[in-house]
């Protein structure tokens, strides 16, 4: 038993089968809580810059909460992650259709994503050498699970440093018959810890976007330049949201993909979030093309959180690291197909401190 993880169990499913909340602490003021319920991270510890640590993550009070309709706080996301255009794409000569639940499309794997689904959940044992605690989670995805063909064997792990304050997760898959697969995270983040984040500052070195139509599908690759979508030097959230641009109109803010300026190997910064007030900084890195930049544009205050305040639009923000959405229907796009055979591998890193 790792010193630095500990257990307790978070309620019981409807079946029967007990939900634990892992905790894991890296002795230098994070630690994050994750439960076996879609992998969801129930809370997220950082300091700032007094050193006080705070929840930086939108998260909800019990697993009776979790087991109702949410817009995806804290879960793993897939087999495919963000959107396919009408639920439809073909494979290898074969016309297959998954489940469409966002308006005509399918979103985030459809009614029962992976972030819905029951994982197995344990420890890795602890190795002085790697200077980690973690823990893994495992799911397989049956042939035919919302649609989409192939058994999928899904391992997802994270990975706290000890020697700094970084989140690692790191995604590995393998199937039985040719599939699609996009793998993401969907936490909801707020480095103030409440209020809203569009005083946050955002940097996504990109040059290109996804312009998306009404049902956001995207419409190939546009460049940021003059718009704005351009986040390559730091910008405040909501500086520009009020602007009368197109695409901020159709999404209600940002909900699109930013290709990054990245070589194709390797990790690389994909987002750096700062809160000037508390002085946490959070950097993103990965080794996916893509990120998705959320600005919490649905969060209607419907929904409450652990200490009963309400989530209102702009509550939080993701950046889902990614490949691009409906690549399986447009060819231009990174290939999200996995065959026998082949091993799907991907991490995004989050890196913590204080300004």
């Amino acid at each position: 038993m790792n010193s630095r993880i500990t257990s307790r169990e978070f309620g019981r499913m409807p079946d029967g089968r007990a939900v634990t909340e892992y905790t894991l602490d890296n002795g230098r003021g994070l630690s994050l809580s994750a439960i076996n319920l879609g992998g969801i991270v129930t809370a997220l510890h950082v300091p700032d810059r007094a050193g006080q640590s705070g929840n930086i993550v939108l998260g909800l009070p019990t697993l009776e909460d979790y087991l109702k309709p949410h817009p995806h706080f804290g879960t793993i996301v897939g087999r495919y992650a963000n959107r396919i255009a009408g639920g439809r794409f073909t494979l290898d000569g074969v016309a297959h259709q998954v489940a469409v639940n966002n308006g005509a499309n399918s979103l985030h794997g459809g009614h029962k994503g992976f972030g819905t689904r029951f994982w197995q959940i344990e420890e890795v044992p602890a190795d002085a050498a790697l200077d980690e605690v973690a823990i893994e989670l495992r799911y397989t995805s049956a042939d035919g699970e919302e649609g989409f063909p192939g058994e999928v064997q899904v391992t997802v792990r994270y990975v706290l440093g000890t020697t700094d304050n970084t989140w690692r997760i790191d995604y590995r898959a393998e199937a039985d018959r040719a599939t699609v697969l996009n793998l993401s995270h969907h936490d909801y983040f707020n480095l103030a810890g409440g209020g809203a984040v569009r005083d946050h500052r955002l940097t996504i070195p990109a040059s290109r976007f996804s312009p998306v139509d009404a049902g956001l599908i995207p419409l190939g690759l546009a460049p940021v330049d003059g718009t704005p979508f351009d986040f390559r030097v730091p910008t405040q959230i909501g500086a520009r949201m009020g602007e009368p641009h197109e695409q901020l109109r159709v999404a209600g803010g940002y909900d699109h993909n930013w290709v990054l300026d990245r070589e194709p190997a390797g990790m690389a910064l994909a987002a750096r979030l700062e809160h000037e007030p508390s002085g946490r900084v959070m950097e993103v890195l990965t080794t996916e093309p893509a990120v998705q930049f959320y600005s919490g544009n649905f969060l209607d205050g419907s929904i409450r959180g652990r200490d009963g305040e309400s989530f209102n639009q702009g509550a939080g923000l993701c950046l889902e690291t990614q490949h691009y959405p409906d690549s399986p229907n447009q060819p231009g796009f990174p290939s999200t197909v996995l065959r026998p055979g082949e091993t799907f591998s991907s991490s995004t890193l989050h890196r913590f401190g204080v300004a």
